[in-house]
Order: structure tokens, then C-alpha cells, then sequence
């Protein structure tokens, strides 16, 4: 599975308040619920934060993957958000994040999770993608830079 497969240009944002770490997942709870059917924002909320506390999806270099499996998501959703400014998303290095890929997974699709989380960290992880991401200016600069598509 590649990443063009679950994430659209709908759910690409260029330039997104953060404010705190729970705000990012409040807001992104209530972005991916309007994108997905038979989804409860508040659901989503409670699942994506109980997933960090576990551990935080601060995965460092700014970069936070903030992910869960929910009952009612049909496929692999995926949303791409670049913050107008960082916030403290207590990843393993301190940094503030300031990208954050969210991953929602049906709850029965263990490997295709863990395939399409280790897809999205490794690019991620290269700084020249990072670099570019952060030099996005529009939502589909963004998408194309991350998919490598150019969205049509």
C-alpha cells in the first residue's frame, strides 16, 4: 500500500492552527470526521489520545504520526497537516512538531497499519522531504510533494 492510497488532496493542509498537542488532535478529529463515513469526531478524539498515551507519536526532527485503529473507519484514511506554528508535541528529541501525518485504520487491519506507519516515517525522516513540506505554500504543493503526485 502507498501512501497515494490513503491520503487525497482533501485531506492535505498547508497552513493549520495548532495552539497545544490536544487542540492538533481535537482539530484533526473534526477535519477527518467530516471526510469520513460513519466516524464520530469525539471517538476519533478519545482513540487518537489514548494512543499517545502510551507514548507520544513524536517521532522527532517536528514530525508527529499520531495514529489508531477506530471501530466504524472503513479504510486506511490519511491526513497531512503543516502547522502555521509548532507545538509541543513531547516527541522523543523536545522539538516542537510542526508536520503531522494522521493515520485512522479499520480496527482489523494489523498489517496494513503497521506497513503504511513504517512507509510514512521513513519518508518523513528524510530531510530533504521534510525541508520541502515545510516550504509548501499551498495544500496540493503539499500533497504533491508528499505523494509525489500532482493531485489531478
Amino acid at each position: 500500500m502507498k501512501l497515494i492510497d490513503v491520503l487525497t488532496p482533501e485531506n492535505t493542509v498547508a497552513s493549520a492552527e495548532g495552539g497545544s498537542k490536544k487542540r492538533v488532535l481535537e482539530n484533526l478529529s473534526v477535519f477527518l470526521k467530516e471526510r469520513m463515513e460513519g466516524v464520530n469526531a469525539d471517538d476519533l478524539y478519545q482513540s487518537l489520545l489514548a494512543r499517545e498515551r502510551l507514548g507520544s507519536t513524536g517521532i522527532g526532527e517536528g514530525v508527529a504520526i499520531p495514529h489508531c485503529r477506530l471501530a466504524g473507519c472503513e479504510k486506511i484514511t490519511g491526513a497531512l497537516v503543516k502547522l502555521a506554528d509548532a507545538v509541543d508535541f513531547d516527541a522523543i528529541d523536545g522539538e516542537p512538531v510542526d508536520l503531522i501525518f494522521a493515520l485512522i485504520v479499520p480496527e482489523e487491519q494489523n498489517d496494513e497499519h503497521l506497513q503504511v506507519l513504517s512507509s510514512i516515517a521513513e519518508l518523513l525522516q528524510d530531510e530533504t522531504v521534510r525541508n520541502a513540506l515545510r516550504q509548501a505554500g499551498s495544500d496540493q504543493d503539499l500533497f504533491r510533494i508528499a505523494t509525489g503526485n500532482d493531485g489531478d
